[in-house]
């Protein structure tokens, strides 16, 4: 499936005070390679909100190894794991420098029509996207 990776250098106020990175910014660091990763694709959130598509997080599962620190550059890997249908869901992989594996985790959204607010399939233009 396709792949994107994104470097962000680690900003002072997304630490702590002994300089690591807060665990709720890792949340902020999967969304900005989710966004990243469709944008490459030519999709934009604000396109599908304009379209009548919402894509809330249901699900996220993080898995801490070791610390990211302030100014480390990180490199923030996104993967789709499967071809969406009512969700999308995606795996990353977060790297320091060095190419050690800082943090792992997964996410799942889904595709809710914003004037139902109910679930509903991938738009037709995503999946073209994700297929060529």
């Amino acid at each position: 499936m396709k792949i994107d990776e994104i470097q962000i250098r680690v900003r002072y106020g997304e630490t702590d005070q002994m300089g690591v990175v807060y665990h709720g910014n890792y949340a902020l660091y999967l969304e900005m390679g989710r966004i990243e990763w469709l944008r490459k694709l030519g999709v934009s959130y604000k396109t599908m909100e304009e379209n009548g598509i919402m894509l809330p997080v249901v699900s996220l599962s993080v898995n801490y190894k070791k610390s990211a620190c302030y100014d480390d550059v990180i490199n923030v890997k996104t993967q789709l794991k499967k071809t969406p249908t009512v969700k999308i869901e995606f795996e990353y992989e977060i790297t320091n420098e060095k190419g050690e594996i800082l943090t792992t985790a997964e996410t799942t959204l889904v595709f809710i029509d914003t004037k139902t607010n109910k679930p509903v399939r991938a738009p037709e233009y995503i999946l073209k996207a994700i297929i060529v």
